[in-house]
């Protein structure tokens, strides 16, 4: 996933200066039919006349309410937040939407924190022997926001809404299209997902064109949720967003906060302990904004680690460390000049020093990254390979081989989204490291988070050179080499085709033996770094600080839902 992004969903350059991440700040038009990124706009109504907030006392739990598992109910959790360009679940391919639609919506299956697949919307499933078609049995207690009851008919609904062309979905095809039916609906030749029956009210058939292992993964992502066809187009625009998730949407005011509040009608376990979760979207410095007491958890910038991790300071046990599966990279455009030219894009890859970045921008605290596929992906162990090393030497030799010199190459423009200070330091050492090693010059070319997104959907994709990232929407390797560099991946950004590496990616997709799994997605790694339509940065690491009243809340490795989780301690300080 942008942010996924996917991924929520793939990921912009993470503002670690501001512990969010990079996204427009000022977005307009909230919609759920249709939203495109840059499309949100909502003031709450008690807001218009003011436009300001006024003070208030922070909600703390509710004498002697407890959970049916002893948490104490009520209070409030304030978390530093972003504008969503999204809340539509088919439209989500940001890891900034998907931070609230994975709390306001739910689907069939989840991850949960240990991110092992669980059933949700689902209490329990079945596989046919030829592993094709998988029945669900729905919840009979879950109920929308609005207390709709939801039933298998909703699931239908919602996925061939988003499988329909008028939707526009960027990502279903990639997370829906094994479902028998969707490709045809997704290009218009049909009207209806053959694979989909509603076998009666609370049981969903789903299925899908060849026994696959990651299949029911996919349907953890959001554009596989349910969503309520009777408020789409309604006028009440909180309505709209009328959702099954542990939290729904309270009110949304923009640069000031959104703010979620406890569905008391959610269906399973663990129930929301919090009244309501508050993100602050006002962009202040999150570590001082912490330790003002006006931030419950914060993410930690690198100016302020050496001070934070120091125990002499007092914060020291408040900060965790998170190995994210994000991997950050420079995009190479294969199929835009000069990066049609494989010699070219080896010379880039060998030229940028991918350490001298990170010692540069973040004194060591993220990885440098060799490979595309992050460490610490469940059942797949891919430490043998490498992406070339840093040769400024070979990389000139290599250029000079190419179709191109130096003096022969066209402007090379990078793109990269504005956000933070953080986001131009990665364009400019990008920049300064490929002049020094390699004797180009490049130019740099910023826009909003929304329009950069824009500009990666666009049919004619403008970028020659962009920075971006991708954090696992479910804990595979599919999900990073088959939706960045499959031939027929929307995701795939780089323009990269190669039909050796879409016959292993095909096969693997199909292989039900792990360890065979595992080595088609190695051959097919290898070849990808090789031929370098991306050259990897670093792996996301997140340093957060949660004051010690917070307990329980899970801090992942990916996006997925965690508010449900957390409850505050009235005991402790």
């Amino acid at each position: 996933m942008i942010g996924k992004r996917s991924p929520l969903v793939l990921i912009l350059v993470l503002a670690l200066a501001c512990g969010c991440l990079v996204l427009c700040g000022g977005c307009a038009g909230l919609t759920l039919m249709s939203v495109r990124p840059g499309e949100i706009t909502f003031v709450e109504p008690e807001m218009r006349a003011t436009g300001v907030v006024a003070t208030r006392v922070i909600p703390g739990p509710t004498p002697g309410a407890f959970t049916s598992d002893g948490r104490a109910m009520g209070g409030e959790l304030r978390l530093p937040g972003a504008m969503p360009p999204t809340l539509d679940p088919a439209m989500s391919q940001d890891s900034t939407s998907a931070q609230y639609i994975v709390e306001i919506y739910s689907g069939l299956v989840t991850a949960g924190p240990d991110l092992e697949l669980v059933p949700d919307i689902a209490e329990s499933y079945e596989v046919s022997d030829d592993g094709t078609v998988y029945t669900f049995h729905l919840r009979e207690n879950v109920v929308f926001h609005d207390g709709t009851p939801v039933t298998a008919d909703d699931f239908r609904y919602s996925l061939e809404r988003s499988c329909h062309p008028s939707t526009g979905s960027p990502i279903a095809a990639t997370y829906l299209g094994d479902i028998v039916g969707a490709r045809a609906m997704l290009s218009g030749t049909a009207d209806r997902l053959e694979g989909v029956r509603v076998l009666d009210d609370y049981t969903l058939a789903i299925e899908i064109d060849a026994p696959r292992p990651a299949f029911l993964a996919k349907l953890s992502h959001p554009v596989a949720f349910v969503v309520d066809r009777r408020n789409l187009d309604s006028d009440d625009i909180l309505a709209r967003f009328n959702g099954t998730g542990p939290f729904r949407l309270g009110e949304v005011v923009p640069g000031s906060h959104i703010t979620l509040l406890a569905n008391r009608e959610y269906y399973r376990d663990p129930r929301p302990a919090l009244d309501q979760v508050v993100y602050l979207l006002s962009g202040g410095e999150g570590v001082t904004m912490y330790e003002n007491d006006e931030l419950d958890v914060t993410g930690v910038g690198i100016s302020d680690l050496p001070r934070i991790t120091d125990p002499e300071q007092g914060l020291s046990d408040q900060l965790t460390i998170i190995d994210q599966l994000a991997t950050f990279y420079l995009g190479l455009r294969c199929d835009t000049a000069p990066f049609d030219d494989l010699e070219v894009r080896q010379a880039f890859a060998m030229a940028l020093d991918r350490q001298r970045i990170v010692d540069m921008l973040y004194q060591s605290t993220v990885p440098a990254a060799r490979t595309i596929v992050p460490p610490g992906m469940p059942a797949y162990d891919n430490d043998s390979l490498s992406a070339p090393d840093s040769d400024p030497d070979a990389a000139r030799e290599v250029l000079a081989r190419s179709g191109y010199d130096v003096e022969g190459l066209p402007t090379i423009t990078l793109h990269v989204a504005t956000g933070s200070p953080q986001t131009d330091r990665v364009a400019e050492a990008i920049a300064v490291v490929l002049e020094d090693n390699l004797g180009v010059t490049i130019e740099v070319e910023q826009s909003d988070w929304a329009t950069f997104l824009e500009g990666l959907d666009h049919p004619h994709h403008p970028y020659q050179m962009y920075v971006l990232g991708w954090i696992a929407d479910y804990p595979d390797p599919e999900n990073f080499l088959e939706v960045l560099f499959g031939g027929d991946s929307y995701d795939n950004h780089s323009g990269y085709h190669n039909a050796e590496v879409d016959r292993l990616l095909d096969e693997a997709a199909l292989e039900m033996d792990e360890e065979a799994r595992r080595q088609l997605y190695l051959q097919a790694e290898t070849i990808i770094l090789a031929e370098a339509p991306i050259v990897p940065l670093y792996h996301d690491v997140e340093y957060r600080l949660t004051k010690p009243y917070i307990k329980d809340l899970p801090h992942p490795a990916m996006v997925v839902p965690v508010l449900q989780y957390a409850h505050i301690d009235p005991n402790a300080n």
